[in-house]
């Protein structure tokens, strides 16, 4: 029978059964990633202490929304995302050298060599011997704790100081990231979670490589985030 005999009122209940092939245009505030809302948290620092990887140790090789950090070139609006170091068992190395070059006067002292030398030149020599060992110390530590990487909202960067008198900084903007790819591979570095993470832009640089840092599929993904909000802001014309 036609659909002149329904009634008014079962018309209206036939069409709430039918699907809804509309589809509702959702606030895009609800496509933001992770880092774009961490960013927001960040701007208080009430809530940025309770952010997962924020730290205020100065040693840290991983501190996601850092206090205290800043750069030459950074832009008033800019925010520093993570700051990055080698992992601290890297310096495992030098470290024992370091302890084997000062328990080593002592053991030469059961030796006969500088028995040739007069008492005061036996003292300049252990002496020059752990000034050597102090510079050795100094060079190895400061080496660690100024080549760092930062990643901020709108860049990648890359600070080397290469014998502690150059300084090479490299940098990428976010929108010029192709792919990302992270290592991990052997015993210790599955054990302390650390890697290299690998980035390939269309810049002057082409190839960063961020080595032995902590934690490097976190700090792949946010890259990842930073490169999709990236896109996102290009779409929605909120780019600075």
């Amino acid at each position: 029978m036609g659909d002149i005999f329904v009634g008014e009122k079962h018309k209206e209940e036939e069409k709430a059964k039918e699907p809804n092939m509309t589809h509702e245009v959702k606030d895009p505030e609800k496509f933001h990633t992770k880092v774009e809302e961490d960013i927001k948290k960040a701007e208080k620092p009430i809530t940025r202490e309770h952010i997962p990887g924020h730290t205020h140790n100065p040693l840290s090789a991983y501190d996601y929304f850092p206090d205290n950090i800043d750069f030459e070139t950074r832009e008033r609006e800019e925010k520093i995302v993570l700051f990055l170091r080698r992992h601290p068992i890297t310096n495992l190395k030098w470290i024992l050298v370091t302890v084997l070059l000062l328990i080593a006067p002592f053991f030469l002292g059961a030796f006969p060599l500088l028995d040739f030398l007069p008492g005061n030149f036996r003292f300049i020599a252990v002496l020059g011997w752990y000034l050597g060992t102090m510079a050795y110390i100094l060079e190895n530590f400061l080496s660690w704790y100024f080549n760092v990487y930062i990643v901020t909202d709108e860049r990648i960067i890359d600070i080397d100081f290469n014998n502690l008198i150059y300084k090479e900084v490299s940098d990428a903007n976010i929108d010029r990231i192709q792919d990302v790819t992270y290592k991990m591979g052997g015993v210790a570095r599955t054990f302390f979670n650390y890697g290299d993470v690998e980035i390939q832009t269309a810049s002057e640089v082409p190839n960063f490589e961020f080595a032995a840092v902590p934690q490097p599929d976190r700090v792949a993904k946010v890259l990842q985030d930073l490169r999709i909000e990236e896109e996102q802001e290009k779409l929605e014309g909120r780019v600075r």
